[in-house]
């Protein structure tokens, strides 16, 4: 399978102007964000095997690579940023495979070869890449028939950046959540982390129906879906009021499907 190229005027963007503050923020293990909610959803899905071949495409700084590692399966990450692949493998040696890469172009990347990993993720990357189209024809092309694909994001229909937000109902004393717009796709530059003119990166907002497409269009069929609260992340005495919104309003969204 070929990557799309409809959008070849379009290029990949690398974090390397973030990437001090996303290491820092993150490291190679991930944050208590990717230790407590994001990594063991992942996981659930994903079922990584002993002796298996995982992909990990947008890796960062390799968060998900010990996961991975002590379930028995062998790892290699991706992505574009040359300083977070430096840190990745600086920080586990010879113990993973990490390659500097573009998410939409792995068919052009001589390390990889086609349907050569029984699984593939993309863990809270996807909304950071585009065009979504291709980083998911890439994804397939890289899968056994039969391989698996996990995509997990901030949940798409509640955390649209700049367009949604948390609210409080005196009348009725509960913390809503409100959404501004969610049907049209947005490319959103978020909070400038590095140096002047370099520092931005951009958050790509799509309908689930963008995702659950572009799996269809690239022979992936959903085969699973978690939606996974932030209730784990609360803090010590918080109001029932926002407690009961954190449990009931999900942070992220994970997608499983297979390839036909």
């Amino acid at each position: 399978m070929s990557v799309h190229t409809k959008n070849r005027n379009r290029t990949s963007r690398s974090w390397d102007g973030v990437a001090d503050w996303y290491i820092g923020w993150s490291g190679a293990e991930g944050s208590r964000h990717h230790k407590r909610l994001a990594i063991p959803a992942l996981m659930e899905l994903l079922q990584p095997r002993r002796g298996e071949a995982v992909i990990d495409i947008g890796c960062g700084a390799g968060a998900f690579a010990s996961a991975v590692l002590e379930a028995g399966a062998a790892y290699t990450g991706v992505d574009l940023g040359q300083k977070l692949i430096a840190h990745a493998r600086h920080h586990y040696g010879g113990k993973a495979r990490f390659l500097v890469g573009d998410a939409t172009r792995l068919p052009a990347m001589p390390q990889l070869r086609p349907a050569s990993f029984d699984a593939a993720a993309f863990l809270l990357s996807i909304q950071d890449i585009d065009p979504l189209e291709d980083a998911l024809a890439s994804a397939a092309w890289a899968l056994k028939p039969g391989g698996r694909l996990v995509l997990l994001m901030t949940h798409p229909c509640f955390r649209i950046p700049r367009q949604s937000g948390w609210g409080w109902d005196e009348g009725r004393r509960l913390q809503f959540r409100r959404v501004d717009r969610y049907l049209t796709p947005l490319a959103v530059p978020m909070q400038d982390y590095g140096e002047a003119g370099r520092g931005t990166t951009r958050s790509y907002h799509r309908p689930l129906e963008a995702y659950v497409s572009a799996l269809a269009a690239n022979g992936l069929a959903v085969d699973a879906l978690r939606e996974v609260s932030g209730e784990d992340l609360a803090p010590r005495n918080e109001p029932k009021a926002m407690r009961l919104a954190r449990e009931e309003i999900p942070l992220f969204l994970a997608l499983r499907a297979i390839k036909s």
